[in-house]
């Protein structure tokens, strides 16, 4: 079905209409044989019993967002509420059981989310991290109804003799995004940072600490898990999916890395802007920044990989969204880690990234 907008809405200052022609299609890993059934778009929801136990759930949409749930014998937990999902939620919890649920755990305050968890009314309990109670508090909104349970470092929630380990570790995508662990399972979900056979989401799926971003990889390998719950996008993780992506990111930092370092000494610096006048400082300052990414994408996506393959060929998206991921990873780079030194007083002194 055709929007009034038909299928792009160009402007001459804005973006150009990407094209299939040059990028790399999805890697058959990515593409799980649901997607091809009419059902899954009809039905607007798609269930998966994952991990050791037989009571933890995968959820789906054809919205690209997931969540979970676990059957507890005494009510049912759920965990996030996007409103993609919505009400099919329900009717995924409805297909293995007629218990009520009790308890909504909130991954982080983001409403693509939790954005529909007011549908399960006001008896509910609903736990999350303080800082996301004190975000929705802030920035209320009836559809994501305030937390009745905080807490600050750890929890354990337990319902019906099953238990779910809630752990805050720092920011990442976002300050009070929460690792919630099934440990009978070996299920965990953690949102926002993997999206398994994928690179994610632009702009590191819009991440507001790209240093915590890269850390949650490695905490993430820290929990013997069968089963990751990503937030998006097409499937459920594996050990793998968080290594690979890993390795990717890591790629990625490394080139910006380089990138930074060749082109923010003085002498590259005034490169970008010869010949543009003080009135246009600024065109110069986008192309500076501008192929810095080009640079980290061009040697990312070109690149044979630990197992032989290019990126392309071993994650979803890489040739689609690794220039957004460069231009973040560059920027966040020169505010969040180090110069490697700073200007001496005058113009000389030691190289250092500007």
């Amino acid at each position: 079905m055709a929007s009034k907008y038909g299928d792009f809405y160009p402007s001459k200052w804005g973006f150009p209409k990407a094209v299939v022609e040059g990028n790399a299609p999805s890697p058959k890993q990515f593409m799980p044989d649901y997607l091809d059934d009419p059902s899954f778009y009809e039905k607007g929801w798609h269930a998966e019993n994952i991990g050791d136990g037989g009571n933890f759930y995968w959820v789906t949409s054809p919205a690209g967002y997931d969540a979970g749930f676990v059957v507890t014998g005494d009510g049912v937990i759920v965990i996030d509420a996007p409103p993609g999902l919505g009400e099919n939620m329900q009717s995924a919890i409805r297909s293995v059981t007629r218990e009520p649920v009790t308890h909504v755990v909130y991954s982080h305050w983001h409403s693509d989310h939790i954005g529909a968890a007011s549908q399960f009314g006001p008896n509910v309990k609903i736990v999350a991290h303080d800082i996301t109670r004190e975000l929705l508090a802030r920035f209320p909104d009836k559809h994501r109804p305030l937390p009745t349970e905080t807490f600050s470092t750890d929890a354990t929630l337990e319902v019906g003799g099953t238990k779910l380990e809630l752990s805050y570790k720092g920011a990442d995508h976002c300050p009070g995004n929460i690792y919630i662990y099934g440990p009978a399972q070996k299920v965990l979900t953690k949102i926002d940072i993997v999206s398994p056979g994928s690179v994610t989401f632009a702009h590191a799926d819009v991440s507001e600490n790209i240093s915590g971003f890269y850390q949650a990889h490695d905490d993430i390998l820290s929990y013997d898990f069968k089963a990751l719950i990503g937030g998006h996008i097409s499937r459920w993780g594996t050990r793998e999916d968080v290594e690979v992506v890993r390795e990717y990111w890591h790629d990625l930092l490394g080139f910006a890395e380089e990138a930074l370092w060749e082109m923010s000494n003085a002498e590259a610096l005034q490169g970008f802007v010869v010949g543009l006048g003080r009135q246009n400082q600024m065109v110069g300052a986008e192309n500076w920044i501008n192929s810095i990414a080009n640079y980290a994408t061009e040697k990312t996506l070109t690149k044979t990989t630990s197992n032989g393959q290019t990126w392309p060929e071993r994650l979803a998206g890489a040739t689609v969204w690794t220039k957004y991921h460069a231009w973040t990873v560059a920027e966040t780079t020169r505010t969040e880690r180090t110069h490697y030194g700073y200007q001496a007083e005058g113009n000389g002194g030691p190289a250092y990234i500007a």
